[in-house]
């Protein structure tokens, strides 16, 4: 009798490995990005009143869990040329952002002007790169090529 037990225990066991292993994979789809501001090759405005206009759609099959805004100087061993300023300021810096929100749900269309581009700023070339992972891990990433400048023109809001 015990080892009637024993084999069936063991076949119990087996069966729910079987099941476990047939289970769907887990989520390995990576969550879309859909940029529309600011758009490649887009004149940022140094020193504006108001932030960058940031506009961006986010999707994924399962759930979004946060995204990612990096932007570093693009002129530092690039084939872009660096744009020399004709301001009189003395001291320049290059440039340099990061910051991360969190998400929630499937979808999620983003807006805002978080993104301040201080007057001391070096104009030129810079790269704008948005990352977005979801819930399980999955991550993507766009990357688009701005230009900071002082004499781009403000954003116009309705």
């Amino acid at each position: 009798m015990k080892l009637y037990k024993l084999f069936i225990i063991s076949l119990m066991a087996t069966t729910a490995i079987v099941f476990n292993g047939c289970k769907e994979d887990s989520d390995t789809q990576k969550p879309v990005i859909n940029l529309e501001e600011p758009a490649e090759g887009e004149i940022l405005q140094i020193g504006g009143e108001h932030g960058v206009h940031f506009e961006c759609e986010f999707t994924d099959n399962e759930a979004l869990a946060s995204y990612k805004v990096n932007i570093h100087p693009n002129f530092d061993g690039h084939t872009h040329s660096k744009v020399v300023s004709t301001r009189s300021e003395a001291q320049t810096v290059d440039f340099e952002f990061e910051r991360s929100w969190t998400l929630s749900g499937r979808n999620a269309a983003i807006h805002h002007h978080d993104i301040i581009i201080p007057e001391n700023a070096t104009p030129g070339d810079y790269h704008l790169m948005i990352y977005c992972t979801d819930a399980a891990g999955n991550e993507s990433h766009i990357a688009v090529k701005v230009e900071l400048s002082h004499e781009a023109g403000e954003h116009e809001h309705d």
